[in-house]
């Protein structure tokens, strides 16, 4: 009957560890799917030390010809620059803006700004090949975490752009989470099967508020039942957060065709081991 009928993801205990503030969109996609949900977030956003370098860009935002948002947060962070700082919106009409990803996308639209550019695949190589031959001699403002990768910078200055980083805001490990996601890793009725990562930082918080207690792919595969780790799926946004996984030892599992929030919903639905999560043929 089909009101009878099982989610896709009925029974699957889900980790989802995203900041808190953000956490909702994967949450409630996974619990329409049937999952069973737990947040821990394995990474919080905060402000940084200091928003100079940020509000002195602003300020002379006419001298650039580029301007790089790499996430919702950095967009957040422009926003509210802007309005303390009293920059309208006509200051950076004249700014070609290139995004990574759907979300990012859709904030900067919510503020009424035209994205230029925002590659097929969501990673910051495809923003370096999307830009190609439109940068030379261009000053371009990257506004984004204080600790990201350096591929974008590095490679835009090879292709002839200026390229200022600013730092929009920083990432940190929730110290409160530490205990708790120890305890349920340890707990065989609660805890998941399947974790969630969205960014090489959650990745690497994740193995810190386990105490550093990442082991090579083959030892997890060999590891006895009763270790921590015996059995759970590691499910990766894209190819950078699964490059992470591997670089910790961490076996990869599943990764999203599309570097999206949806498209990892999908992944776990649809990927071939999830049958057997629970024990099931």
């Amino acid at each position: 009957m089909s009101g009878n009928k099982r989610k896709p993801l009925t029974g699957v205990r889900v980790l989802v560890g995203r900041a808190r503030h953000q956490a909702t969109v994967l949450s409630a996609g996974l619990k329409k799917l049937g999952a069973h949900v737990i947040e821990i977030p394995f990474i919080e956003i905060r402000k940084p030390r200091s928003y100079k370098p940020l509000d002195a860009a602003l300020k002379r935002i006419a001298e650039y010809d580029w301007l790089i948002l790499t996430s919702v947060n950095g967009v957040e962070a422009i926003s509210e620059r802007m309005k303390r700082l009293r920059v309208r919106r006509s200051e950076l009409a004249h700014l070609q803006i290139a995004a990574i990803g759907p979300a990012t996308l859709h904030e900067i639209e919510k503020l009424k700004f035209r994205v230029n550019v925002m590659p097929d695949r969501y990673i910051a190589e495809s923003v370096v090949e999307s830009l190609c031959g439109q940068v030379k001699g261009k000053r371009v403002l990257l506004a984004r975490a204080k600790v990201a990768r350096d591929v974008i910078p590095r490679e835009l200055r090879m292709l002839g752009a200026k390229v200022d980083v600013v730092e929009a805001y920083e990432t940190v490990i929730p110290a409160s989470s530490r205990k708790r996601l120890q305890a349920l890793m340890k707990n065989p009725k609660r805890r998941p099967d399947v974790v969630t990562f969205t960014s090489s930082s959650t990745v690497r918080n994740f193995v810190a508020l386990l105490g550093g207690q990442a082991r090579p792919e083959r030892s997890l595969r060999e590891c006895p039942p009763n270790t921590s780790l015996q059995g759970i799926r590691f499910a990766s946004i894209g190819p950078v957060t699964s490059a992470t996984l591997r670089e910790l030892g961490l076996p990869v599992h599943l990764q999203a065709t599309e570097y999206t929030i949806p498209g990892l919903i999908r992944a776990i639905v649809t990927s071939p081991f999830g049958k057997g999560i629970n024990g099931t043929p």
